[in-house]
């Protein structure tokens, strides 16, 4: 019941709300009181009495001003209602989503992004019906119960605990379901998000499916999950089909106890007609909701499990100093240092104290084989991973006290692989600096080579690129990247292979942009053609993780090592290719 609670917590913050809701709900109780007291006066008072007849129309009004009150209340009480559960879940997205993105990128390793979604979407739509029925069913429901109950042991103490006999084994019953229900329902809620990871990656990747004529093989795959997914459901429903009719059936021995004690008391002249039937028409008030109470134990099963679900990702530790943290100066050197860093992904070790230092307006080149760890000295940088052992500083600040904020306000990163968000051109650009203006875009699209085709789009800045950039080519995406880049106009440069997806002609055009962009500015360069690193002021060579080499581009190559190596293998005396 924890997440529940946790759930249930949300609503401190609408405090108004909260007490609306539960003057209606009182209100609502008081009136389902009139109806049966009602109809008990008319048959034992007024129907008998000749005498009193006129007062019948009377008092068949107030009958219908006690059901107008009570639906009155109730349609007030729906309104409060989706008002304050809206609110609450709105709050519940946006502190998951706000976790999401402080979490590190270690996290975002070992999760399926299907199932990330399926959490934001599908599990928090789940908590919502545990706002919605759990206040607008389980309150009234509740304050129906015990309000109604205790009016029927003033009506007659003897019938009502007869009445009320099967009470106790329905509270047994819908405890010993709830207990054996919550693995069923967090095992449904996990098939769901297998089945939606599944389907992510196969929308993702429908190009590779479709090249290796795997459609077949894919459906079998999909089918298996979504196999599991209705095994799942069934043995949910399956409970419920023995469970919903038990109580049901505990419920109806209710009634059956009171015809038979009731009419008993009546035969004997112990009650009333008009008590009798009163009595039953509050019986009928009292278990209608507390087959209310069943159904939503079915509810709170499912929003227990989603909730869970949710909060495992909101428990989650967040990126340290991902706010909080000391801020750079305003403008900074650009001075690196690496001492002695070493990191590992899980336990693989990556980098083995790797020590390299630049200074301002430095640009270094990483070279070295597949898997050397380029990459990953540009990403423990930029923070996106925390060093093992070893620290990084910038200007002299240790960047594991700084905050994540400033640190990477100071950085542009262009990455091997272009990424575009599903958006305008515009949008994309806009990422790297908010307020820039259009002759700005123009700029940066400019010194990047981009702008000739982004004139040619159908509507040129506002031009949707689709998914990922699906819309463009490769070297488009690549150049709408580093126009990216140069537009936040960042002290410090990160390129990770930023030519790597364009032609020679192009790559030539860029590089220009590029050293350009350079200037006066701390760059690191990971590239794979030898004509984008044998103008930097330091080399550095990488292999299994170790900094094996360093020096100019002329001194490296007098040296006839790993370096001399990679070149021979790849320069041949043609147009540089890949040297890593």
């Amino acid at each position: 019941m924890r997440s529940v609670i946790r759930v249930f917590s949300y609503l401190r913050h609408y405090p108004g709300l909260a007490t609306s809701q539960l003057c209606c709900a009182v209100g609502m109780t008081l009136a389902v009181f009139i109806f049966p007291n009602a109809t008990g006066h008319v048959i034992d008072h007024i129907i008998p009495n000749p005498e009193k007849h006129g007062e019948f129309l009377r008092w068949i009004a107030l009958a219908a001003v006690g059901f107008l009150a009570k639906d009155g209340l109730n349609s007030l009480r729906i309104f409060i209602n989706n008002i304050f559960e809206q609110k609450v879940i709105y709050d519940i997205r946006s502190d998951l989503y706000s976790k999401i993105q402080r979490l590190p990128l270690r996290w975002f390793d070992t999760r399926r992004t299907g199932d990330i979604m399926t959490r934001v979407v599908e599990d928090v739509t789940n908590m919502e019906r545990v706002l919605i029925d759990g206040i607008e069913q389980g309150l009234v429901a509740a304050l129906q119960v015990l309000g109604v109950g205790a009016f029927l042991f003033y009506l007659n103490p003897t019938v009502a605990a007869w009445a009320t006999l099967p009470v106790p084994l329905l509270a047994i019953s819908a405890a010993i379901y709830s207990t054996k229900g919550r693995d069923r329902y967090r095992n449904q809620r996990d098939a769901s998000s297998d089945l939606n990871a599944l389907l992510h990656d196969n929308i993702s990747g429908i190009r590779q499916i479709k090249a290796y004529a795997a459609e077949t093989e894919e459906l079998d795959r999909f089918n298996r999950f979504s196999d599991q997914l209705r095994r799942a459901n069934l043995r949910i429903m399956k409970w419920w089909a023995l469970y919903s009719p038990g109580m049901s059936f505990l419920r109806m021995t209710g009634y059956v106890l009171v015809l038979c004690f009731g009419g008993y008391a009546a035969m004997k002249g112990e009650l009333s007609q008009g008590d009798l039937v009163k009595f039953l028409l509050f019986l009928s008030l009292f278990y209608e909701p507390i087959d209310r109470l069943n159904s939503l134990n079915q509810m709170v099963l499912s929003g227990k499990a989603a909730a869970d679900r949710v909060f495992q990702i909101l428990d989650s530790e967040s990126e340290k100093n991902a706010i909080e943290g000391t801020k750079l100066p305003a403008k900074i050197q650009g001075r690196v240092v690496f001492d002695a860093v070493s990191f590992s992904y899980q336990d693989q070790p990556t980098l083995n104290e790797v020590s390299l230092e630049v200074q301002p307006g430095q640009t270094i080149a990483l070279v070295g084989p597949t898997g050397a760890g380029k990459t990953t000295v540009l990403s423990l940088l930029a923070r996106f991973y925390e060093t093992t052992s070893g620290t990084i500083t910038l200007d002299g600040h240790d960047i594991a006290g700084l905050s994540k904020e400033s640190l990477r306000d100071n950085l542009a990163y262009v990455t091997q692989e272009a990424f575009l968000f599903n958006g305008t051109v515009r949008e994309n650009l806009l990422l790297s600096k908010r307020d820039a203006t259009d002759e700005q875009l123009w700029t940066a699209l400019e010194a990047s080579h981009a702008a000739h085709f982004v004139r040619e789009l159908p509507k040129q800045l506002d031009t949707n690129v689709g998914e990922r950039g699906v819309k463009l080519s490769g070297g488009e995406k690549q150049r709408l990247s580093i126009a990216r880049a140069l537009l936040k106009n960042a002290p410090i440069l990160l390129l990770d292979e930023a030519t790597a997806s364009v032609d020679s002609q192009t790559e030539r055009l860029i590089q220009d942009a590029l050293d350009r962009l350079m200037e006066n500015r701390t760059a690191f360069v990971i590239a794979h053609r030898l004509s984008t690193i044998r103008n930097a002021d330091r080399i550095y060579v990488l292999d299994q993780g170790r900094v094996i080499e360093q020096g100019t581009h002329d001194e490296l190559l007098a040296l006839h090592g790993k370096y001399a190596e990679l070149c021979k293998k790849s320069f041949l005396g043609q147009e540089p290719e890949q040297i890593a």
